[in-house]
């Protein structure tokens, strides 16, 4: 028997090329893998060679870096201003005769510190877009951050320097400033000092111990008494004093940095009866500085601001910052007479003019 080979079939040629074809893909895809294997384990391999390398510290600060980073951004984000504990809300608790914790509060429904502020924050920023609208954005970055940030900025402050209502952030802090801080206003007042101490004078005459004149209010003290007398009440001109003392008013006029156009701008008379106490208490911003000119200064008066002591003299001026806690006191004998102080608040020296005309626009009274 011969064997005679068959002629393959088509479909049996084709069979060992698709069977060579699948092993030599199998073989290509192998070495592709690999070799990606290799170049993954090489990336690695450099990586952790970078890190050992790299100083730790550098690692660390680049972590925190990050992690400031990511909190700026969420925080710019947050723009609404946020709630804070009103000042109201922390008198709840303020005994009758006005003293909580050591503070003096006046408790006038009246005064911009003392009466109900809910919703302050919301209010302030909403007349600060108002303001922006009409006028400009230009110079306002400080103010946005102010008004945004109360919380922040009230709850966090040291104890030395709390105002209650508004805080401006990056003002320079020190308790009392230099005569030559508001020049001009200092040196008119004191040119001036015997115009102001004559109305005074003509004033005290109505006082009688039976009744209180018309005009004059009493404050809140632990002990002694304390009497003011108001041309400017929280930018507020009282008309009826004023024209009691027209030249001391025309004078208010004359100088340059009075604050006269929103609720931080006074202008008065302040008595201190000897054996007077004024407990130690805040201001309720820091964008002011407040002048006393002195009028009547028996011996053992003192103004003390952040803990330090000053005395006045008649005929010269006195520049402090009462956003911090202050207090005052008469202990002179009662035949020297009462402490007397013309007081008038004045713009601080680091708020800009865009800046002042914004405050008056957000903080005008009534509004």
């Amino acid at each position: 028997m011969v064997w005679v080979p068959l002629s393959p079939t088509s479909s049996d040629r084709r069979a060992p090329l698709r069977a060579a074809s699948t092993t030599t893909m199998s073989l290509e895809w192998l070495m592709d893998w690999s070799l990606s294997l290799d170049g993954l384990r090489d990336f690695i391999a450099t990586g952790i060679q970078s890190f050992r390398d790299c100083d730790a510290t550098a690692l660390v600060a680049v972590a925190c870096l990050l992690v400031l980073f990511v909190w700026y951004c969420y925080h710019v984000g947050r723009e609404q201003p946020r709630a804070y504990a009103t000042v109201n809300a922390l008198m709840q608790s303020a005994e009758a005769n006005g003293v909580q914790n050591g503070f003096v509060y006046c408790q006038s429904p009246e005064c911009v510190r003392c009466s109900h502020h809910d919703g302050l924050n919301q209010k302030l920023y909403h007349n600060l877009q108002e303001y922006a609208k009409r006028y400009s954005w230009s110079g306002m970055g400080r103010i946005h951050k102010g008004i945004r940030e109360q919380g922040r900025y009230l709850n966090s402050r040291p104890s030395i320097q709390k105002p209650e209502v508004f805080f401006l952030p990056d003002l320079p802090t020190t308790p009392y400033f230099s005569r030559d801080t508001q020049k001009h206003d200092v040196e008119l007042l004191e040119r001036n000092f015997q115009t102001i101490l004559c109305e005074f004078e003509t004033l005290y005459k109505a006082f009688s111990n039976c009744s209180l004149p018309q005009g004059w209010k009493m404050n809140s003290t632990p002990s002694g008494e304390w009497f003011t007398f108001y041309l400017v009440n929280q930018g507020m001109c009282v008309p009826r004093n004023c024209r009691r003392c027209p030249r001391t008013y025309r004078l208010l006029g004359s100088l340059r940095t009075c604050i006269g156009n929103n609720v931080f701008g006074n202008a008065c008379i302040s008595v201190l009866s000897p054996g007077t106490v004024i407990a130690e208490h805040y201001g309720p911003t820091n964008i002011r500085i407040r002048c006393h000119l002195g009028l009547k200064t028996p011996s053992n008066c003192e103004l003390v601001v952040g803990g330090e002591p000053q005395c006045w003299a008649e005929g010269r001026c006195l520049l402090f910052d009462d956003s911090f806690l202050h207090t005052a006191f008469h202990e002179g004998a009662p035949e020297e007479g009462p402490r007397v102080v013309f007081m008038v608040d004045l713009w601080h020296p680091n708020v800009a003019a865009a800046e002042r005309q914004a405050l008056d626009f957000i903080f005008a009274p009534g509004r």
